[in-house]
């Protein structure tokens, strides 16, 4: 069990630095846009491919930031039940719902992602527009994402694993709103 928790710290440790980098997206999103608004309102120009870099950053900061919102439990859940169980009933709650759904959609994404990448990467797929962007880039964002939020999911089975083992202690958990 200690390796299988060294495992979870060490994706807790990824998905945490993958998470932290991509709020910087937001900025430079923001940036994007203004910018693009400014040349557009200001000098009557605009680009297709600043348009396609803010699709890109919004589709990043979502699918990067994924492991990172569930690793500080941040995902919408109801919680009308779960609120009330006990820590050992919410482990119980979260590995189940960890083992047979969270898992297998993660893996069915990477698995059903990769190859429109792949293609698109060997095509060196330009998006229709005039002036558009590469495609592969937005495309590897999927199996990425997915493969961040599929990692962090077993480290949260293994974390589970050892709360009703007796051997992990969660940590108190920040409320969703300040994630």
């Amino acid at each position: 069990m200690k390796t299988l928790l060294s495992l979870a710290r060490l994706i807790d440790r990824l998905n945490e630095r993958v998470g932290r980098a991509t709020t910087w997206l937001v900025l430079a999103a923001t940036l994007v846009s203004a910018g693009n608004a400014l040349v557009r309102y200001a000098l009557s120009d605009s680009s297709n491919a600043w348009l396609e870099i803010q699709w890109y950053l919004f589709g990043a900061i979502f699918l990067l930031g994924a492991g990172y919102t569930l690793k500080h439990n941040g995902h919408v859940r109801i919680d009308i039940f779960y609120g009330r169980l006990s820590r050992h009933g919410q482990a119980w709650v979260d590995l189940i719902g960890g083992l047979l759904f969270l898992l297998p959609l993660a893996g069915l994404m990477v698995w059903l992602s990769w190859p429109m990448f792949a293609e698109s990467w060997h095509g060196m797929e330009r998006s229709s527009d005039a002036g558009g962007l590469l495609r592969w880039p937005v495309k590897l964002l999927l199996p990425l994402g997915f493969g961040l939020l599929g990692l962090q999911g077993v480290a949260e089975v293994i974390k589970r694993i050892g709360v009703l083992s007796g051997r992990y202690a969660m940590p108190d958990e920040k409320p969703a709103e300040e994630v």
